[in-house]
């Protein structure tokens, strides 16, 4: 993982040579002579870590790194130190700085310190953001989380038609949380604060319909794997809808409704009418970024339930996760984090068998798929995002038996 890097030096020859160090690492550099040049960079939002000079004329390093354990403790900081400096660097070190590095610096040494800092500094502003979720009054950003921009579309989506009161239909793969999405846009609806009543469509009559309707009167009724219906209850749910009562139909379902209902097997008319706004749920395979922090999300409520600190998880662990398919999802992810925190890692140790190849591979094929998903299937969009040729691009999708078509809305 790389982010960015605001390189202070007042000798601009070292800040050149550094400045092609870390680009041709893949670092975006940020450079400045002093401190002063420096300090609008210097924020609680600043994604990335300093690497300054001690000696600088003027606000020397541990002027910038008290003005930094101020504005952000948690911001990385290191310092750069000629060889008398040492002393000085170790003192540093004691009032906050993350590491310092003798100059001259070996590359492998200046990029090891750098990764190690990048990643903290990452975990911290996930950390921070999840935070804010968890203490924002907003409902979809409280329970549906996630940090790419699948989830952050998938929370305006639900936003969005939470407000017109209309019939929703709630689609995705299983064990992604289609109850959950649905429970989301109940409470961010105007019927909020009425009942919400959730119910497997599966097996259930018409008499028991039209008393869990009663029921959710003034508030919203969820039926969960809608395409399991019975024919006859079918008929009951159109018939309350074209009639306008007073409860909200939210319908869940993994099957694709319109084919069911364009072979017969389910009603059309009323799936026309349960469609009438519909939310999608990305299958985790389309947004590999979101496992680190559900996955954290998972540990921190397992450890709660177990009445245990929650053990520490590592990036090799991470990277490790995000390299497999997860085909049950967040349902699936969730056991993985209870395994994990009572010590039974048992997936991860799978993968990490898996061999370097193999574990890249899946991540590369997870990222190709996240593309085309943010995208709609559109391939030429897809390739543009992840800055590869179209050749490229198609010789991937082909190497991994993806279809963009799979991915149109």
């Amino acid at each position: 993982m790389t982010c960015r890097v605001l390189l202070i030096d007042d000798d601009a020859a070292v800040r050149e040579a550094l400045s092609q160090t870390l680009e041709l690492a893949d670092y975006d550099a940020l450079t400045a002579g002093s401190f002063v040049a420096a300090k609008d960079h210097i924020r609680p939002d600043f994604d990335g870590v300093i690497l300054s000079d001690i000696r600088m004329p003027g606000r020397d390093g541990f002027h910038l790194l008290d003005y930094t354990q101020e504005v952000d403790a948690e911001l990385p900081v290191i310092l750069l130190t000629g060889e008398g400096d040492i002393p000085m660097a170790v003192k540093a070190m004691g009032q906050g700085a993350f590491g310092f590095l003798e100059k001259p610096c070996a590359r492998a040494d200046l990029l090891a310190v750098l990764e190690r800092a990048s990643r903290t500094r990452a975990l911290v502003l996930e950390n921070r953001a999840l935070k804010l979720q968890l203490e924002t009054g907003d409902p979809a950003a409280r329970m549906l989380f996630g940090t790419s921009s699948q989830s952050e579309e998938l929370r305006a989506r639900v936003r969005s038609v939470a407000r017109t009161g209309a019939e929703v239909l709630v689609t995705g793969p299983a064990g992604s949380g289609i109850s959950k999405v649905a429970e989301v846009v109940h409470l961010m609806s105007p019927a909020g604060q009425g009942p919400f009543v959730k119910r497997p469509a599966a097996g259930l009559s018409a008499q028991e319909f039209a008393r869990l309707c009663d029921e959710a009167s003034g508030g919203s009724l969820f039926l969960d794997e809608v395409s399991a219906m019975p024919e006859a209850t079918q008929y009951a749910a159109l018939e309350l809808i074209e009639q306008g009562a007073g409860t909200r139909i939210l319908a869940g379902t993994t099957a694709d409704l319109g084919a069911l209902a364009a072979q017969g097997v389910f009603n059309a008319d009323l799936f026309y009418r349960l469609d009438v706004m519909r939310v999608r749920i990305p299958s985790l395979a389309e947004r590999p970024e979101d496992i680190p922090v559900l996955f954290r999300h998972y540990v921190a409520q397992a450890a709660e339930q177990a009445g245990i600190d929650a053990p520490e998880i590592t990036p090799d662990h991470l990277a490790a996760l995000m390299a497999q398919d997860w085909p049950g999802n967040a349902r699936s992810l969730m056991s993985a984090a209870m395994r994990f925190v009572l010590g039974m890692p048992e997936d991860v140790a799978q993968a990490a068998e898996l061999g370097l190849a193999e574990q890249l591979a899946r991540v590369e094929r997870a990222l190709l798929v996240s593309a085309l998903g943010r995208n709609n299937g559109k391939a030429s969009e897809a390739a543009k995002v992840l800055k590869l040729p179209r050749k490229t691009f198609y010789d991937k999708l082909t190497r991994y038996g993806i279809r963009p078509e799979d991915y149109r809305r």
